[in-house]
C-alpha cells in the first residue's frame, strides 16, 4: 500500500490524494496544526473521496484516540511506543472490548444509525492500531511490543532513531541495524510493517524484507519538490 502524510489542515489536500488514488493518508497531528475540529474536516474529506485516513496522534491520551476514533478514522498511529505494557494500554484504549468510551452518535457510529453492539463489534473488527517504533528503548523491547494482541501493525520511525541514536555517519548504520532487528521479528510476529521511504529503489529493498506499507513524502514535500522543479525550468527557460 503506497500512502503520504497530510500536513496542511483543511479537506483539499486530503481530496486531491485520494482522487490520484493513493491507499492511504496520515493526517499529522503530531507534527502539524491539527486540532480535533480540523482533523473532523480532513476525515470527512477522506471519507468523501474514499481514501483510508490514519491520524497520527499527538499523543496516546485516551481522549485524544477516542476523539479521532469518534470522528471516524480507520487507523491511529501513535508515536513513540516504548513497551510491551505502552501497546496494550494504547490498545485498550482503542478498542470498546479494552476501554474506550462508547458512543455510536458519533461519525464513526453513522449518528446512531448503528446499534450499541453492531457498532462495538463493527469498530472493534475495523479500526487498525499502528505503533511506531522510533526509540532505542523501544528496538531492545521489539518482541515484546509486537506480541501484543490487537497492535495491527507497526511504523519504523528512522528519522526519530537517527536522533536517538545521533547516528551521523554516512548510511546511518545503528539505525540500519535497528531496521534490520525490527523487521526480523515483525517477520517472525506475522505484523505489518510501514515506513517512510525515499525512492522507488528504497522502496524495492525494503519490499523484499517483508514492509507491505509504504509513506512517501507529504503533501508540503510535494508542492515543495513541485513548485522548486517549476520554478528552475522557467528560470532557466527565460535565462
Amino acid at each position: 500500500m503506497l500512502g503520504t502524510f497530510v500536513k496542511t489542515p483543511g479537506p483539499q489536500p486530503v481530496e486531491i490524494l485520494g482522487g490520484l488514488g493513493y491507499d492511504f493518508v496520515i493526517i499529522d497531528a503530531e507534527h502539524a496544526p491539527f486540532d480535533r475540529g480540523r482533523t473532523e474536516i480532513a476525515l470527512l474529506a477522506a471519507r468523501a473521496c474514499g481514501v483510508a485516513a490514519v491520524v497520527r496522534v499527538p499523543s496516546a491520551q485516551p481522549d485524544v484516540l477516542l476523539g479521532v476514533l469518534d470522528d471516524g478514522a480507520d487507523a491511529v498511529l501513535v508515536p513513540h511506543i516504548l513497551s510491551a505494557a505502552h501497546a496494550r494500554d494504547v490498545v485498550a484504549a482503542c478498542r470498546y472490548a479494552g476501554a474506550r468510551g462508547f458512543s455510536n452518535g458519533c461519525r464513526a457510529g453513522g449518528y446512531g444509525a448503528r446499534g450499541q453492539w453492531s457498532h462495538t463489534d463493527a469498530a472493534d473488527g475495523a479500526v487498525a492500531v499502528i505503533g511506531m517504533i522510533e526509540d532505542p528503548q523501544a528496538v531492545e523491547s521489539i518482541d515484546a511490543i509486537l506480541a501484543v494482541e490487537g497492535l495491527d501493525g507497526i511504523f519504523i520511525g528512522r528519522a526519530d532513531l537517527s536522533v536517538a541514536f545521533d547516528d551521523r555517519a554516512a548510511g546511518a548504520p545503528q539505525v540500519r541495524e535497528a531496521t534490520l532487528r525490527i523487521l526480523a521479528a515483525a517477520r517472525v510476529a506475522a505484523k505489518p510493517v510501514s515506513l517512510l521511504v525515499a525512492s522507488a529503489e528504497e522502496a524495492r529493498e525494503f519490499s523484499a524484507l517483508g514492509v507491505s506499507a509504504f509513506v512517501i513524502a507529504s503533501d508540503q514535500g510535494f508542492l515543495r519538490s513541485a513548485a522548486q522543479d517549476a520554478l528552475g525550468r522557467l528560470r532557466a527557460a527565460l535565462a
